[in-house]
């Protein structure tokens, strides 16, 4: 990842923080957006190599500014994590569900990464970047009342294979579905732990490797995929005893 310029949607907090902590591990020059300035400056003091804009991915030209900023600076974008969402999973019961409310969650969780591929992609086509996309295993199973954020993470794994098409060869596209990822520094419980195949709930790190192994050249026969990382949770079968 040595001197790769990528550019990661929210990247001030929680799995988004730790994607650009470990790409500048890697030596990867990272900026980080979010709509969070004060948790932006707070990334900033922790790991001053990180550049960081406050934006807002709903809005095209608070993306566009920041992405003729990063072509006039570096001459390059090697990189695209569009991991910005609004990360509650719950909405009211349908018969209660806002529609204002679940047309934001889309345009967050879904329209926005589309636009920002497309506003990304001459800088992507000249260097023959990567895109990696933050789904969740919320895509593949749901609880009740979870139809919005559901929907726009289903989408993403869908728009990944068909960007993948579009977009090929000169651009890989692909995704990653985390299950329970531990983004605080509270114990957890030992049933929540062991309920795991894996015998722990996900670090933020698990992700970031990720992320990190498909923005790299090491994994350049890999695009359209989507990648599963919950401990083994949705291989179990869960009956009531």
């Amino acid at each position: 990842m040595t001197s790769k310029v990528v550019l990661v949607t929210g990247g001030a907090h929680g799995i988004g923080k730790g994607i650009c902590k470990m790409l500048v591990k890697s030596n990867a020059i990272v900026i980080a957006i979010d709509i969070n300035e004060e948790d932006g400056f707070k990334l900033v003091a922790e790991e001053p190599r990180i550049r960081f804009r406050c934006a807002d991915v709903t809005v095209e030209s608070e993306l566009s500014a920041v992405i003729s900023e990063i072509g006039s600076q570096f001459g390059q974008l090697d990189g695209l994590v569009n991991n910005a969402a609004i990360a509650n999973p719950y909405n009211p019961p349908l018969d209660l569900l806002d529609m204002y409310d679940w047309n934001r969650v889309l345009q967050v969780n879904l329209t926005a990464p589309v636009m920002l591929t497309k506003l990304c992609l001459p800088l992507l086509r000249e260097s023959k970047g990567s895109v990696v996309n933050i789904s969740s295993t919320r895509a593949q199973q749901s609880e009740p009342n979870t139809e919005a954020y559901s929907a726009s993470k289903g989408g993403l794994v869908a728009l990944t294979h068909a960007l993948a098409n579009s977009l090929g060869p000169d651009i890989r596209v692909n995704c990653i579905s985390p299950g329970w990822i531990n983004t605080t520094d509270k114990t957890l419980r030992s049933v929540d732990e062991q309920q795991h195949l894996t015998g722990r709930v996900g670090h933020v790190d698990d992700v970031a490797s990720m992320v990190t192994f498909l923005l790299s050249e090491q994994s350049g026969f890999i695009t359209g995929q989507n990648f599963t990382l919950d401990g083994g949770m949705t291989k179990k079968m869960i009956y009531a005893q």
